[in-house]
């Protein structure tokens, strides 16, 4: 197949519109159920390029949950503790394969902004992976291949029409892109940059050296996920998935605090108090999930207040209040931050160390860099200067 022909593009009034290839190559992907549209495949390509990453980088299977050409969450396939369950609507004595696990992660990370997402897996999808999808509302999916037995699960979504796309792992694009913008085609050598360890990690230039195996880890995840993410980008990081990415902001420093908030928001989560929420049985997951935003949030009566709690919940519940989750976050450490261009002032690290950050990865460069070391230094946190910058738009 050289083109697929799209209902439409962006919108609905942008057509006519299609991808398709160049000459006499054959396109990478097969379209194995439903019709994917323009910003599907937009999402598809990106995502599975970041989970293709994760798993060359760190050797475990990938998954991320991608909304609008950036990722609500990514992971790795590290277990799921009870909690971790409980968070993600995932029963204690279901089975889950490492693949499955990862899935579970990148979907949790951010489950409000996963709602109709598209999932990028990076290896087969097996019927573990499967069933977790079945539940969960999204728009497609793309992997390497699909077991037969998690094929026909996943068919049966949306109706008979979920969107499901095999790409073939082997592919390469040419070492060249374009794009036409306004009537103008730009080109550029593509952003294969190799992210690990040894190119990114090695130049720690604040009085801390001491970055652990663990948060070594997190802040490679960090900046792959950052390799596709609209720039300005900032990404929160803990036990191998992102807790809080931030996309899109033209101030680095706002793009820090929307991404501390969704980590915020993710450690939260963890309290018993809203593990333990009554929530009524025929309450679906998106509305659960709804009601968590809006309850450890700042407009907690708009779920618990008399005249509305009944609608979700079997007994009105306490409110969660600002002491308490203060408390609760005060005690968050061992988190990692990535940026995709440099901290200009120290006033990121400031807002970063709120949420726990004790690693950071950024490419200074900065006329202010000693500045923002000198913040670092404060507080006794750890950051390496990776000296590339990861912008993607």
């Amino acid at each position: 197949m050289k083109e697929f022909q799209l209902k439409y593009g962006t919108n609905p009034n942008q057509k006519p519109a299609r991808i398709y290839m160049q000459g006499d190559a054959e396109l990478p992907v097969e379209i194995l159920n439903g019709k994917p549209g323009y910003i599907n495949f937009l999402d598809a390509f990106n995502s599975w390029q970041l989970v293709r990453d994760l798993k060359k980088a760190l050797g475990m299977p990938a998954a991320a949950s991608f909304k609008h050409v950036s990722p609500a969450g990514a992971a790795i396939g590290l277990p799921l503790d009870d909690t971790l369950r409980a968070m993600y609507h995932i029963d204690a004595d279901t089975e889950l394969s490492p693949l499955a696990c990862a899935y579970a992660r990148a979907r949790g990370a951010d489950r409000m902004s996963s709602f109709g997402d598209w999932i990028a897996l990076s290896d087969v999808c097996d019927l573990s992976t499967a069933k977790l999808i079945q539940h969960e509302v999204s728009d497609g999916i793309i992997a390497p291949g699909y077991d037969a037995d998690a094929l026909e699960v996943l068919k049966s979504k949306k109706k008979g029409n979920y969107n499901i796309v095999a790409i073939d792992p082997n592919y390469e694009p040419s070492p060249l892109e374009s794009r036409t913008v306004f009537g103008v085609t730009f080109e550029q050598g593509r952003q294969d940059l190799e992210i690990s360890n040894e190119t990114m990690l090695m130049n720690i230039v604040t009085e801390n050296k001491d970055i652990s195996a663990d948060q070594r880890r997190d802040l490679i995840i960090s900046l792959i996920v950052l390799k596709y993410t609209q720039s300005n980008s900032v990404c929160y990081v803990q036990g191998g998935q992102t807790i809080g990415v931030g996309a899109g902001q033209q101030s680095r420093v706002h793009c820090t605090r929307l991404a501390g908030q969704k980590a915020d928001n993710w450690q939260l989560r963890h309290m018993p108090k809203v593990l333990n929420l009554p929530f009524r049985d025929d309450l679906s997951k998106p509305n659960r999930d709804n009601a968590i935003d809006v309850y450890i949030g700042d407009t907690p009566e708009d779920v618990i207040a008399d005249d509305v709690w009944a609608e979700t919940f079997t007994e009105k519940p306490a409110p969660l209040t600002a002491e308490e989750k203060r408390a609760w976050l005060d005690q968050v450490t061992g988190v990692s931050l990535g940026s995709d261009a440099f901290f200009p002032f120290g006033d990121n690290i400031e807002r970063a160390r709120r949420s726990g950050v004790t690693a950071i990865v950024q490419p200074g460069g900065s006329i202010r860099d000693q500045q923002v070391i000198d913040t670092c230094n404060r507080y006794g946190i750890a950051m390496a200067f990776c000296g590339i910058r990861l912008f993607h738009h």
